[in-house]
């Protein structure tokens, strides 16, 4: 090889490097521009969380619906105008999100001391730690750095998985955003807080197929349980169940033991038991708390480095619910 073609050869090397180093987030990435901005989200979230217990898992599935679709780009937070509507209106968001308002209060403090530092979307990555571990998970450093996205289609929700997807189609939804099998039984682990709309489950017990009403893989006396909390004919849209009843304020293996139990809330959940491998690491995760935790916390951190905007992409919005003008 010749002089002119190793130097030309390791330039290239030295850009390549450059743009990887560029597009990597970083702990402590607000350390010297604004050093404050994870004390004050964790605040903003704890406040939240005393008045509310419920919003921690909100913010939790928030992060997650956001990160896939577009990448963890803050999407998710803008807001549906006259011309268009955005993700978080459609029926995979809408009305299951909440926490919005924990996020502008976060926004609105972090603008008063480090104007038009803070992204939106790492806002949602520290608030999502947050909850976590004010719910008695473990907490796991975030590397930050992501930029704000400019697009928000409703449209593009059609990627996230939903509540009757079976197992085959969970792994392959998740592969499409890097995450292992294995990765996909853990973060699944996140329904172990928070609450349902009945909506989501009412055809488990109702109208499963067309040879039995109610699904034969749901616990009997459970599922009479949730015909009482969920009435047959019922046209109230806001009534809703603890995704797991035994605990749904603490991040704990209390998901895993009720899939065990025939007890998963969701098609989706209960679909885990289905492969033997995922059977297999649900049975795991239920009888080692602590090794589900850790591994949930390193799974948050993967997940939240999807499709990240960095560098000079995106924007820094001002207003996480509007794009800048």
């Amino acid at each position: 090889m010749s002089v002119k073609m190793l130097m030309s050869a390791l330039i290239l090397l030295v850009l390549r490097t450059c743009m990887m180093l560029e597009a990597q987030l970083q702990v402590g990435f607000y350390e010297n521009s604004c050093s404050m901005a994870e004390l004050i989200v964790k605040q903003e979230v704890t406040n939240a969380f005393f008045k509310d217990r419920g919003v921690a898992a909100g913010l939790v599935r928030m992060h997650f619906h956001d990160c896939f679709v577009r990448g963890c780009d803050g999407s998710v937070l803008i807001d549906s105008t006259q011309s268009n509507e955005a993700e978080k209106d459609s029926p995979a968001n809408k009305p299951s999100l909440r926490g919005f308002e924990v996020i502008d209060s976060a926004k609105t403090r972090l603008e008063s001391v480090c104007q038009g530092i803070v992204s939106c979307a790492d806002i949602l990555a520290f608030a999502a730690r947050d909850s976590v571990e004010i719910t008695r998970g473990l907490g796991y450093d975030v590397p930050a750095g992501r930029r704000d996205g400019t697009i928000s289609l409703t449209t593009d929700t059609r990627n996230l998985p939903t509540f009757t997807s079976n197992v085959d189609q969970l792994i392959q939804n998740f592969k499409n955003m890097g995450l292992t099998q294995e990765e996909m039984v853990t973060l699944s682990g996140a329904h172990t807080i928070g609450r349902s709309h009945c909506r989501s489950f009412r055809d488990r017990l109702y109208s499963f197929s067309s040879t039995t009403s109610q699904d034969p893989s749901l616990d009997p006396a459970y599922a009479a349980q949730l015909k009482k909390q969920c009435p047959q004919g019922s046209t109230d849209a806001s009534l809703v169940v603890p995704m797991n009843p035994a605990s749904p304020t603490v991040t704990d293996v209390g998901y895993y033991t009720d899939i065990l139990a025939n007890r998963g809330l969701f098609t989706s959940d209960q679909t885990l038991l289905t492969n033997p491998t995922t059977a297999i690491q649900v049975t795991q995760n239920a009888r080692n708390p602590f090794l589900w935790k850790s591994k949930f916390a390193s799974a948050m951190v993967k997940m939240g480095q999807i499709g990240v905007l960095t560098g000079t992409a995106g924007e820094i919005r001002a207003n996480c619910r509007v794009i800048n003008s």
